[in-house]
C-alpha cells in the first residue's frame, strides 16, 4: 500500500488542464484526490468529505480563494496550500492572513508542489504528537484571572464565555500561557506553532498576535496581557 493512500485532498482549481494534470500527479503519488472549479463547490466538497489538506487557487468563479480559505478556516484546521498566477508579497500576506498554512506562486514543478505537500502533511502529524505530548505532561486546565484554558477541550474561555478562536490562534495562546512570564521570540514561536518547515515569515505571529490582543484585552491598544517585548517578540503575563 502507497504510504498516502489514506490522505484525502481537495483541489480547488478552475483551469481544467492544470487541474486534470494536479489531480494525475497527486493520485499517481497515491493521495486520494477529489477536484472542484469554482469557491462554491470548494465549500460544498470541504464540509463533505473533510479532507486532509486543500490545495486552492485564489482566482476562482463564484467565490475566490480568499473567501473560501477564511470562511473553511472558521470550520476546519486541516492545511490549505493557495496558489496564484500573481508573484506579490502582499498576496502572500493577505493569503496567510485568511489562514492559508503555505503559499506557491504559479508557474511551479509538480516536484515543489508534492514536497509542499508532504511538508504541510508532515507537520500535521508532528503538531499532533507534540500535543499529545505536552497533554500528557501539562495541566488540564489553567485559570489567570478571567481566563481560563481548557487543553483537553481545546477551548478558551474569557468571563466564562467561549472564545472563537481560528486553530492557530489558539494553538499559539495555549503555547504562550504555558510559557507564561518568559520573553518568546518571533521565530521560536513560528517553530513551536506553524512548524520548523513554514514558509512564511515573523509578520504572520504578528498578525496573530493583534487578532489575539483585540480577543482577549481590555484595551488592544495598551496590552497587559500579550506585551510586546522590543528587539525580541512576545512575553504573556497574563
Amino acid at each position: 500500500m502507497h504510504p498516502h493512500t489514506s490522505k484525502k485532498i481537495l483541489l480547488v482549481e478552475d483551469d481544467p488542464t492544470l487541474s486534470e494534470t494536479l489531480a494525475y500527479t497527486l493520485t499517481k503519488q497515491g493521495y486520494t484526490v477529489k477536484a472542484v472549479d469554482d469557491g462554491e463547490a470548494a465549500l460544498k466538497k470541504a464540509r463533505e468529505i473533510r479532507p486532509d489538506l486543500i490545495v486552492l487557487d485564489i482566482m476562482l468563479p463564484k467565490l475566490d480563494g480568499m473567501d473560501v480559505c477564511r470562511i473553511l478556516r472558521r470550520e476546519m484546521s486541516m492545511p490549505i496550500l493557495m496558489l496564484t498566477a500573481r508573484d506579490s508579497e502582499i498576496d502572500r500576506v493577505l493569503g496567510l492572513e485568511m489562514g492559508a498554512d503555505d503559499y506557491l506562486t504559479k508557474p511551479f514543478s509538480m516536484r515543489e508542489l508534492t514536497a509542499r505537500i508532504k511538508a504541510l502533511l508532515r507537520r500535521v502529524n508532528l503538531d499532533r504528537a507534540a500535543v499529545e505530548q505536552e497533554q500528557e505532561n501539562a495541566q488540564d486546565r489553567i485559570s489567570l484571572a478571567n481566563l481560563t484554558l481548557d487543553f483537553l477541550r481545546r477551548e478558551i474561555y474569557l468571563d466564562d464565555k467561549i472564545l472563537n478562536l481560528k486553530p492557530k490562534e489558539y494553538d499559539l495562546l495555549s503555547f504562550m500561557v504555558r510559557h507564561r512570564g518568559q520573553a518568546l521570540s518571533r521565530q521560536l514561536l513560528l517553530d513551536r506553532v506553524w512548524g520548523w518547515d513554514f514558509e512564511g515569515g515573523s509578520r504572520t505571529v504578528d498578525v496573530h498576535m493583534r487578532w489575539l490582543r483585540e480577543k482577549i484585552e481590555t484595551d488592544p491598544s495598551q496590552p497587559t496581557r500579550i506585551v510586546t517585548v522590543r528587539g525580541i517578540g512576545y512575553r504573556f503575563d497574563g
